[in-house]
């Protein structure tokens, strides 16, 4: 069983940068494939970023050249650098991460407003 945990939300202003952590316990973290996800109020939870085994990564068209993912096996934890954040991006941010199971962590709140 993978506990995750999402850590790193905040209050920032328009253009203002934040990262994201979430931090996996419980499994080979390095055999899975975690993702980013974001849930804003009133809307259907939509894909931001994900990074693979191999450490190849995908965007959301929303976030390409803003966010960067990435991953660090040694300690288990998978990051989301967010830059020139927008009003927009408000949202619960929750990583998931895929191998055989999928999990969910319990999500961080991002509010970016002036």
């Amino acid at each position: 069983q993978v506990q995750l945990v999402e850590s790193g939300g905040g209050l920032v202003q328009p253009g203002g940068s934040l990262r994201l952590s979430c931090a996996a316990s419980g499994g080979v973290f390095s055999g899975y494939v975690v993702g980013w996800y974001r849930q804003a109020p009133g809307k259907q939870r939509e894909f931001v970023a994900v990074i693979g085994r191999a450490f190849t990564t995908s965007y959301a068209d929303s976030v390409k050249g803003r966010f960067t993912i990435s991953r660090d096996n040694a300690k288990n934890t998978v990051y989301l650098q967010m830059n020139g954040l927008q009003p927009e991006d408000t949202a619960v941010y929750y990583c998931k991460a895929t191998s055989y199971d999928t999990y969910w962590g319990q999500g961080t709140q991002v509010t970016v407003s002036s």
